[in-house]
């Protein structure tokens, strides 16, 4: 009998620890940013000029990388990759996308491609 009850006891423990150890997961792994932000928006190209100081963007992820859509008829943004910079902020990497911070509450943004420039200054 009491080995029965060292048995079930030990058992607890580690069942009570294994379940303690999965909450302990890192914020930035869990997408923390896909989502919403609201804030001052631009898009220039070639003379065509589209300003918001109500813009909205939305984050949203497929695999690897993350898309920004617009409104006010601003381009999307897709198949933007993310590169930890301190403290839960990522930078965007890669050619023709580099000038996107982000972290739980901002979005800033300045990303010149092709001819056109996009800029964000969003919270959320």
């Amino acid at each position: 009998m009491k080995k029965s009850i060292k048995i079930l006891s030990l058992l607890l423990i580690i069942t009570t620890i294994i379940i303690a150890c999965k909450k302990d997961k890192d914020p930035a792994t869990t997408d923390f940013f896909v989502g919403t932000y609201h804030g001052s928006v631009s898009y220039d190209k070639e003379g065509t000029t589209i300003t918001s100081s109500d813009g909205k963007i939305t984050v949203t992820k497929v695999g690897e990388t993350y898309n920004f859509f617009f409104g006010n008829n601003i381009p999307d943004i897709t198949g933007v990759k993310f590169q930890k910079s301190g403290d839960n902020t990522y930078v965007s990497i890669g050619s023709g996308v580099t000038g996107i911070t982000i972290d739980a509450h901002t979005l800033k943004m300045l990303v010149s491609t092709g001819g056109a420039t996009w800029t964000a200054n969003c919270t959320r």
